[in-house]
């Protein structure tokens, strides 16, 4: 049987970027707090209730204290 998609190509590429898409948007529905790096380059903390916010790495923290929150971005500022 042939891969569903050919590793490196446009097709693969598109269905790992919806993929990626709808696991954010499935995660925020169930309420969970999503961390990702947007396109200029924050360390960003997404919220369910939609509130976004800047945020830094304390390395060595515990898992559950290892940010700190820079400042709340707005509409604005993202």
């Amino acid at each position: 049987m042939p891969p569903a998609y050919e590793f490196g190509s446009p097709r693969f590429d598109q269905a790992v970027e919806n993929a990626g898409r709808r696991a954010f948007a499935e995660a925020l529905a169930a309420g969970l707090t999503v961390f990702y790096v947007d396109g200029s380059g924050l360390n960003v903390m997404e919220r369910a209730d939609g509130h976004r916010f800047e945020i830094r790495w304390l390395p060595g923290a515990p898992e559950a204290e290892n940010y700190e929150i820079v400042r709340e971005l707005t509409a604005n500022a993202a």
